[in-house]
């Protein structure tokens, strides 16, 4: 798999993705967004779009995350996650932000080191970032794994109060009274 980086915004450049095989497909077409791609074998599998708040030069969102729809699971999108995020610290970024409308995406970032904020969007999504938010004002306090879990666990209440298909449900049936997961841990 190469993961790449190919502009930072205002520069990025225009992607066509296919729309039955990937999500947000038409948001990759602008060309004032930042962009990142996973290949393999020169097949696009994953893309992310990202930009600047308006208001906070310091911070940068992720604003789309799509992987080809046979590819999800896989852990792709994390990985490639990981790379805008490295790369996003490097140019000075203090923090990066994403708002997300399902559990799979709120666990995928959660493999990439990003946390629940306890803040939703205007249209109710999850709002979540890196370095990942820590209770508390000491440094104990901030490795304290049970305030981790509990903050896990608050975004994935969220969801369950939610309508949600068979497989969300699951999904999160099988995560209760668990901590996040570990980013390097292997595929369930």
């Amino acid at each position: 798999m190469e993961y790449e980086l190919l502009g930072w915004p205002p520069d990025g450049p225009k992607l066509c993705l296919d729309h039955e095989r990937f999500s947000y497909a038409g948001k990759f077409v602008m060309t004032n967004i930042g962009k990142a791609v996973a290949r393999e074998d020169g097949d696009l599998v994953a893309a992310i779009a990202f930009n600047e708040d308006r208001t906070d030069e310091a911070t940068l969102w992720l604003r789309y995350v799509t992987v080809a729809r046979d590819r999800r699971g896989e852990r792709i999108g994390p990985e490639l996650v990981r790379l805008v995020r490295d790369r996003a610290t490097e140019r000075g970024y203090d923090r990066l932000r994403i708002a997300v409308n399902n559990p799979f995406a709120y666990e995928a970032l959660y493999r990439a080191d990003f946390g629940y904020t306890g803040e939703t969007t205007g249209i109710a999504e999850l709002i979540l970032e890196y370095p990942a938010p820590v209770d508390g004002s000491s440094d104990e306090d901030a490795t304290d794994e049970g305030t981790s879990r509990e903050r896990y666990q608050a975004g994935l209440e969220e969801f369950r109060e939610r309508d949600l298909s068979t497989e969300e449900e699951a999904f999160l049936e099988a995560r209760r009274d668990r901590g996040p997961p570990d980013s390097s841990a292997p595929r369930e």
